[in-house]
């Protein structure tokens, strides 16, 4: 998909379904093992660069990993893209470092227990080898600093520490002389020895010559550090936050109202959206996920659970009550049911790279829509609904409030979401792509998957909307295996450059790669 205002001609062929291979997995359970509630986690993104990745979970931990397989070529990975390097490894992570986030707090005023669950993770931009990174529990931001700290040490000194006995105590017996001479650095023998940190002390004949200790760092340390918290700005649940692309502000939303801020001021936010009625009782949508556009800084989105996404402009008023762009798909006449707004509501909405593009997750279907083009989605993909007939039984445990997340991979041509049994789809959004894959969150992803035939459909460029399905069967998956409802995989991402995702099931982190 092109980033200009036009859509490119659509090529003569569709890209391949990709091959999905399992490459990694952190946290892995052994077959019985019960999972703790604080290890499950709730949140993963990769940075900018695809170089890192954090993950939060529901005890406040952020967890970061980084990637190794493209630092042995000594070169940084855009340079051997340049040089048309032929990288055949898959990518490779490993665990870097961890932190307590935050902490489970209780509110007096309102008697509320506030959990220590990390909802969101934001990277911001890197500053002197040092990573930043925004995360946030239901009601308090916290900016973190993550930097390589040196451990100083002393060598070179004038000391030999063979002659060191105990706590710096010398071997050789005091000197009991009475006459007291100058020593050669300006020791006296029967003053009490100077005692240099805790292993050596100065001989009693003094030394030769005066020589200054010398500075040696051996090792790092990664130490992180909380620059700055944001708190007492919401009266509800925050359930996101997205930095802005000028790199100085970014936003938090709860159920009713979006904040301002700027990293550097932690005491003061705006409020540009409010949707709070003045009489509650006349309330009858909330804010489900905002997102800043990812290259015009005065553009954002946010979805509700009345399934709409208005795009926002800043440069039109301070306080941001009416949209540029309203984006919502027409209810088809007779098909209202007691179910309709639950599974309208959408989850997540995530921009395109370009920002061209708005994929959105509700609860029975991915959906793609051009910001240019408001009078309904591009492209519909049936993720649910095989689910239809059970709505039911969802609504009695809960099942239907599930809010399962959405990614686009970074070239803008597939679309990815989780869903039960720890489960997740890859569909192919490029004009003629007929693609939709099934995979399990395991060592063998493609367990689960058999050719489930798509209807060929028309291409995005002739501006129709299309949908997709996959297997719609009532109850059971392709292969017969009945779902589990209790495993869900609800947090993924994908890496902003390579095809590669990552996807948490329960507290076990599995990455693959295309």
């Amino acid at each position: 998909m092109s980033g200009g205002d036009e859509v490119v001609a659509a090529p003569a062929d569709p890209p391949q379904p990709l091959d999905w291979k399992f490459s990694q997995v952190f946290g892995e359970r052994t077959a019985g093992e019960e999972v703790q509630e604080v290890d499950i986690i709730s949140a993963i993104e990769f940075d900018r660069t695809g170089d890192h990745l954090a993950t939060g979970d529901r005890g406040g931990r952020v967890v970061l990993f980084e990637r190794t397989d493209t630092k042995d070529h000594g070169v940084s990975r855009r340079d051997l893209e340049r040089m048309d390097y032929p990288i055949s490894r898959h990518p490779e992570f490993r665990y870097k470092t961890e932190f307590q986030s935050h902490e489970p707090e209780f509110d007096y005023l309102k008697s509320l227990e506030i959990e220590e669950k990390i909802n969101k993770i934001r990277w911001c931009q890197t500053a002197n080898g040092a990573l930043f990174v925004l995360s946030t529990n239901d009601k308090t931001i916290k900016f973190w600093k993550v930097q390589e700290k040196k451990v100083k040490k002393i060598s070179d000194m004038n000391l030999d520490p063979s002659k060191a006995v105990g706590n710096g105590s010398i071997a050789s017996s005091s000197n009991s002389s009475s006459s007291k001479p100058c020593l050669a650095n300006g020791g006296s023998p029967d003053r009490s020895y100077n005692y240099l940190g805790n292993d050596f002390s100065f001989p009693p004949e003094g030394l030769p010559s005066l020589r200054l200790p010398v500075v040696t760092s051996q090792e790092t340390n990664l130490v992180a550090r909380c620059r700055r918290v944001y708190a007492h700005a919401h009266d509800y649940h925050i359930n996101s936050i997205s930095n802005n692309s000028d790199g100085e502000t970014f936003i938090s939303a709860d159920d009713l109202r979006i904040n301002l801020w700027n990293l550097e001021i932690s005491n003061q936010s705006f409020n540009i959206v409010d949707v709070k009625p003045a009489n509650m009782e006349d309330l009858t949508e909330v804010i489900t996920s905002a997102e800043f556009h990812p290259t015009h800084c005065n553009m954002l989105a946010y979805s509700s659970s009345k399934g709409s996404i208005r795009l926002i402009d800043l440069r039109q008023s301070a306080l941001c009550d009416t949209h540029a762009k309203l984006f919502e798909e027409p209810e088809a006449p007779g098909s209202r049911s007691f179910f309709t707004e639950i599974i309208a509501s959408i989850s997540d909405i995530k921009f395109a790279k370009d920002g061209r593009y708005i994929l959105s997750r509700d609860y029975m279907t991915l959906k793609l829509w051009d910001i240019n083009m408001d009078s309904g989605p591009v492209a519909t993909f049936q993720v649910h609904e095989y689910l239809r007939p059970k709505l039911c039984d969802l609504y009695e445990n809960d099942s239907i409030f599930d809010k399962f997340e959405c990614c686009l991979s970074g070239d803008g041509l597939r679309v990815a979401t989780g869903s039960y049994s720890n489960l997740f789809r890859v569909f192919g959004c490029a004009p003629g792509s007929t693609e939709a894959t099934t995979l399990e969150a395991s060592k063998n992803p493609m367990r689960r998957q058999v050719q489930t035939p798509s209807r060929p459909s028309r291409s995005l460029s002739s501006i129709t909307r299309v949908v997709r399905r996959g297997a719609e069967t009532s109850g059971v998956d392709a292969n017969g295996n009945s779902f589990d409802f209790t495993t869900k995989l609800l947090h993924l991402a994908w890496h902003p450059t390579e095809n590669s995702i990552a996807c948490a099931a329960a507290n076990s982190l599995y990455m693959y790669y295309a």
